[in-house]
């Protein structure tokens, strides 16, 4: 009977229901929250995150925007700066680059320039990563470039529960808070408990307990991660998957805590390779743990070209199952 209860509590949704129920709580428990960018009104939303919000709470909550990345990302630092909660959609994250003045000159700044008299509680959400064949100019991953600046908070969430309940905590924070969606998780559909609540947007969290090497990835590569792992079992190597979750802060304790029980570690991003934060994690574990270690570290990441069009070259171009198996066979053996 406890088991039918359980399972009674959960619903079937896709990562992109997920994301608006988390929207549609917030409008709910909050009269300053509102919703503002690019589609997300009338046509609801590039990929149809915001559909049926505008109808439900109107042109004052759902606010359809000019195309002009850099005038309403400002809109909604001043908007928060004033007190409301605004949540800012940057239709990709590649078009967050030219709201990029605002985002690392104002909103990551205010508190610092202000002696801490202002703050900016703004939460900006993204679409980011490649696979749906978008081209160059809407299918980088860019995340660890923002996780680069002082002053965010830089979030990947790659479970319906992190989709759900990382937006109540970022929008409860009182610093700008950047969550990147990657595109591919948009029609991944699993269970989710009916009374999810808020997630703790600073640990990261060890999806698949292992003893002989560490896989440590986040957003959408994490199920890729999962499946490399599955496919390592069948060889005899145990993998543990670490899924980052928030790349700024990055949870030092849980990568090195795995690291120290598995001595051997890949790091999985779809970011590029050069100045990556594969290349800041893996720095990190020289750093904290290097005599802990008994391989060089791996990396995988994306190869160091713009994303191309063609369905083969795109796929061929980042991370996949098969690649993170090679590697973490490469420092296994």
């Amino acid at each position: 009977m406890k088991q039918d209860a359980a399972r009674s509590e959960t619903r079937e949704l896709t990562y992109r229901e997920a994301v608006r129920e988390a929207i549609r709580d917030a409008l709910i428990r909050d009269p300053r929250v509102f919703l503002m960018g690019e589609d997300v009104g009338r046509y609801g939303g590039c990929y149809a995150v915001s559909k049926g919000l505008l109808a439900e709470f109107g042109p004052e909550r759902i606010r359809d925007t000019p195309l002009s990345e850099s005038g309403f990302t400002g809109a909604g630092i001043g908007a928060a700066i004033a007190g409301m909660r605004p949540i800012v959609e940057l239709m990709t994250v590649n078009f967050s680059l030219l709201a990029l003045d605002q985002i690392l000159n104002t909103a990551a700044t205010i508190r610092h320039m202000s002696g801490s008299q202002f703050g900016v509680p703004l939460v900006i959400r993204m679409a980011t990563g490649a696979g749906r064949q978008l081209a160059a100019q809407h299918s980088h991953s860019l995340e660890g470039w923002y996780a680069h600046i002082p002053g965010l908070k830089v979030l990947a969430p790659a479970t319906l529960e992190d989709a759900r309940g990382m937006l109540w905590t970022a929008l409860e924070d009182p610093d700008p808070v950047l969550i990147f969606e990657h595109v591919m998780l948009y029609n991944m559909q699993g269970p989710l408990a009916a009374d999810a609540a808020p997630v703790d947007i600073d640990k990261a969290a060890v999806r698949r307990v292992g003893h002989d090497i560490s896989l440590v990835t986040y957003g959408g590569s994490l199920w890729k991660t999962l499946e490399a792992a599955a496919e390592l079992a069948k060889a005899g190597i145990d993998a543990e998957v670490v899924d980052l979750r928030s790349l700024r802060p990055l949870d030092d304790a849980t990568i090195m805590a795995s690291v120290a029980k598995t001595r051997r570690a890949v790091i999985v991003d779809e970011g590029w390779r050069s100045g990556s934060i594969s290349a800041e994690i893996c720095t990190r574990i020289i750093e904290q743990a290097f005599w802990e270690l008994d391989a060089p570290l791996g990396r995988v990441c994306s190869e160091e070209v713009p994303i191309p069009y063609p369905r083969h070259l795109e796929q061929a171009a980042i991370p996949q199952a098969a690649k993170i198996v090679a590697a973490a066979k490469s420092v296994v053996g």
